[in-house]
């Protein structure tokens, strides 16, 4: 793979203007996809098999022209009249009707005619429900607590609904102006009136590039201060900016052919795509410098001397040297891509569309961040040349890895070298102390509810909740199926499954809307006592559940429960049960996947480990202040959004293993080229350290920089991964992976010899570039034929230089602290270079 990447960033180097310009087309092409092709998204959350799913489907069925519970274009509009008055007050109703006759001149409604006043319409409903009810020999009793769950208006007289239905097929086919004219609409009519307004047709997320902005901001900050230069720290960005930029993209263009597409995938997409974008060309930049700096020796060179040094490099020289950062650090990032790939695409087994269709959608953009950095960046690099790291920061030093000065980093692992039973003992305890919040994870889907304050949709379902109750905006429905009943016999069969939903605990009202044409079917709507938010919800819908077989023996009948709710309750529930599925699917390709980069048993065990850990460690954390509200930090707690643990394991999994393949991808080079274990845990720690720093530091601030945004989903979520990178790369691949492999020593890096046998060769430290000259040709004993006999002797030799080291530490304790803890080479061979 290194010697492929090579000649891919050499070539990408020489013929730097080719790439650029292909990139430049692929970037037109894409832009003029999304332009043409672009749909709305979705706020569809349906997964197929769910009992609630096949209910709403056999009501359509066996109900011609019922709407879908989640897709029909429609929406509730709530009014309140002002403080101390109400909606009967002549005043009041003039207003009312006044935005009422406005709202039915908009042509993109639907039946508006049928627009009428709240107080007007509960007159008539009342009139009708009292004639039609008494008639069936129904108690007045009952047909007062039945009107009281459908009035349009609320007992108190202050607040009223009325319902809405846009023309189009769907809530997709919603035009963003028509609710933009609508939200205008009801804007010119809030003074002394309280309107706002829910429901399918207005559960939209608006795209902001607010998150995006704040991230790249923090992150040139971050990258200035790495590269204590201007141009080096805008190369990753630019190219963090392009993948991104194709990724969302693509997605838009896709939304012609796909209608599972959901609101959340363009941002989750340019969380992730923007994050890994820059920290992969963050690592090959880095690389190229440290090549650079080896090349011409310049270790002790002032950054203006050095500056001047590399203007002496001549062009092909310096694309050899793209060329090895490309082969050497790229093969790291197209091996994190891909760890990154996997964990996402591994969701599609679940069979959940929406689900699926945000995975792919985040997994395509990182594809695209990975082809970028290792193609776009070099071109980028060619066409800068000797000014990469011009336009010097003054007062940002940037020491280079290669440095003799101790960096902060070889600082931190000689801690860590010296108690490491204390290091990985305190980690360990407090990511499990974290963690034990976790057991209270609560789930739900996004809804009105769950909105932040002061949005129409939450303003709404709060006034509806103190209006008219907290189930009005949790309604279920009963479909009573009776084909198998006598006819003669549906009716009582009907009042039966009426009385024995209203008996379950819970239930505030149940009632017959309506039976079918056929007369074999009966739909209930059901209006619990609990809010869409309340768990207990979820406790009402398994009870009514649980009386189907008491009614089937009672009348032969038999029923079942559909509505918003219970498909958000059932979509909740499936989530939950996958999630430890796919957490251990997700542990087992770590393992396999890090077994067959580093030929080792014991780092890609402690590596799954620590990413379970970092994991527990941020559900912990996130329940605590979002869901739990301590401390008050959080002021609107709110259950878990469902499929927030199963996508978020997904990215903390290739993010995890992105840290993991660069910073032990620098030990396992120097154990390679002869160090003992000790010195390439040290010297590996050194050279990554600062890197993998910016990067997790870059990811944290894009991923927090999210939660400006007024989403809950993206703000959770942009919070729970912005700790877990913390998590992961300080606590789990900064301090409890050195302190482990350290006491493992030469352990680390043990392998079965059959296993190692059959395992493909996968060279992601470069040694295949050893013998890689400037002008792109191997070395002479490659060029002379000779073959892997003469890689068995190299490694052999290798082998043997750490054997002799090790001996001498053991015989001669002096000598061996020297080797362990010292700072320069030593000069004494092959395995006596120490950590620095």
């Amino acid at each position: 793979m290194a010697s492929f990447l090579y000649r891919i960033g050499r070539s990408a180097y020489l013929h730097r203007w080719r790439f650029i310009v292909a990139w430049l087309l692929i970037i037109a092409g894409m832009g003029t996809a999304a332009a043409t092709l672009s749909q709305q998204t979705t706020s569809s959350f349906e997964i197929p098999g769910l009992e609630s799913i096949e209910t709403q489907e056999e009501i359509q069925e066996r109900f011609p022209g019922s709407p879908s519970q989640l897709d029909a274009p429609t929406g509730t509009v709530v009014v309140r009249a002002p403080d101390g008055s109400t909606l009967t007050d002549p005043a009041v109703a003039e207003d009312v009707d006044a935005f009422l006759a406005e709202v039915r001149e908009l042509d993109f409604l639907t039946g508006t005619e049928a627009i009428v006043n709240p107080v007007i319409a509960a007159e008539g409903m009342r009139q009708q429900m009292t004639e039609a009810k008494a008639a069936q020999g129904i108690p007045q009793e009952k047909i007062d607590a039945d009107f009281a769950a459908l009035s349009p208006l609320s007992e108190d007289e202050t607040t009223g609904t009325l319902q809405l239905q846009f023309a189009a097929e769907t809530t997709m086919n919603v035009e963003t102006e028509d609710r933009e004219a609508f939200a205008d609409l009801v804007a010119e009519h809030q003074d002394g009136l309280t309107i706002a307004y829910s429901g399918n047709a207005f559960q939209t997320s608006e795209i902001s590039a607010t998150g995006e902005i704040i991230g790249i901001a923090v992150a040139a900050v971050i990258l200035t201060i790495t590269f204590g230069s201007l141009i080096a720290a805008g190369l990753p960005l630019l190219v963090g900016v392009v993948g991104v930029g194709i990724g969302i993209a693509g997605i838009f263009a896709a939304t012609s052919f796909t209608d599972t597409i959901s609101n959340f995938t363009p941002t989750l997409a340019s969380m992730i795509g923007l994050a890994v974008g820059i920290d992969y060309a963050l690592f090959i930049v880095s690389r190229f410098r440290t090549e650079l700096v080896k090349h011409i020796g310049g270790n002790d060179l002032e950054p203006r001397e050095l500056a001047q040094q590399l203007k002496t490099i001549p062009f092909r020289e310096r694309a050899h040297l793209a060329g090895l950062a490309v082969g050497k650090a790229g093969s790291a990032v197209v091996f994190a891509g891909l760890t990154v790939l996997i964990a996402l695409a591994a969701l599609s087994i679940i069979n959940i569309p929406f689900l699926t269709a945000m995975a792919l959608s985040a997994a395509a953009t990182v594809a695209v961040a990975v082809f970028v950095a290792i193609t776009l960046l070099p071109a980028v690099l060619g066409a800068v040349g000797t000014k990469v790291f011009g336009a010097r920061v003054p007062v940002v030093k940037a020491p280079d890895p290669e440095d003799e000065k101790p960096t902060m980093g070889l600082t931190w692992v000689r801690r860590v070298r010296k108690h490491p039973i204390l290091h990985a003992v305190v980690g360990v305890v407090l990511l499990g102390l974290l963690a034990i919040p976790a057991a209270q994870l609560r789930l739900a889907m996004p809804s009105d509810g769950t909105m932040s304050p002061g949005t129409p949709n939450r303003t709404a379902y709060d006034l509806t909740a103190e209006a008219f109750g907290p189930g009005r905006n949790a309604p279920m429905i009963a479909l009573v199926d009776t084909l198998e009943v006598p006819a003669e016999e549906r009716p009582a069969a009907w009042a039966t499954a009426v009385e024995n939903i209203q008996a379950v605990d819970g239930v505030g009202n149940a009632q017959i809307t309506e039976p079918n044409e056929a007369g074999d079917a009966a739909q209930v709507l059901i209006t619990p006592e609990y809010g869409a938010t309340d768990e207990q919800a979820a406790t009402v819908l398994d009870n009514i559940r649980a009386g189907i077989g008491e009614f089937e023996q009672q009348t032969g009948g038999t029923y079942s429960v559909t509505g918003v709710t219970p498909i958000y309750e059932d979509i909740s529930e499936r989530l939950s049960e996958v999630l430890l599925p796919y957490i251990g699917i997700v542990l087992a390709l770590a393992f396999i996947l890090l077994m067959l980069v580093f030929r080792s048993i014991w780092v890609p065990l402690i590596a799954a480990l620590g990413f379970g850990l970092s994991v527990a460690a941020t559900f912990g954390l996130t329940v605590a202040l979002w869901q739990e509200g301590w401390g008050g930090i959080i002021s609107d707690p709110q259950p878990i959004i469902s499929f927030l643990p199963i996508i978020l394991i997904g990215i903390v999994f290739g993010l995890a293993m992105d840290y993991q393949v660069f910073l032990v991808t620098r030990m396992r080079e120097g154990w390679v080229h002869g160090k003992t274990a000790q010195n390439a845990v040290a010297n590996g720690f050194k050279h990554g350290a600062r890197v993998v720093t910016a990067a997790a530091l870059i990811m944290t601030s894009v991923f927090a920089a999210f939660m400006t945004i007024d989403e809950q989903f993206i703000k959770v979520m942009g919070f729970a991964l912005a700790v877990a990178v913390l998590f992961d790369a300080f606590v789990v691949r900064m301090t409890i992976i050195p302190a482990v492999m350290f006491l493992l020593g030469e352990n680390a890096w043990k392998i079965p010899r059959w296993l190692d046998r059959i395992l493909p060769s996968v060279d992601v430290e470069g040694s295949a570039l050893e013998d890689v000259g400037a002008d792109g040709s191997r070395g002479a004993g490659d060029r002379a034929g000779e073959g892997d006999d003469d890689e068995v002797v190299h490694a052999d030799a290798l082998a043997v230089g750490r054997h002799s080291a090790e001996t001498v530490s053991d015989q001669s304790p002096g000598a061996g602290r020297h080797e362990l803890d010292g700072d320069t080479d030593g000069g004494g061979g092959v395995g006596t270079r120490a950590d620095g």
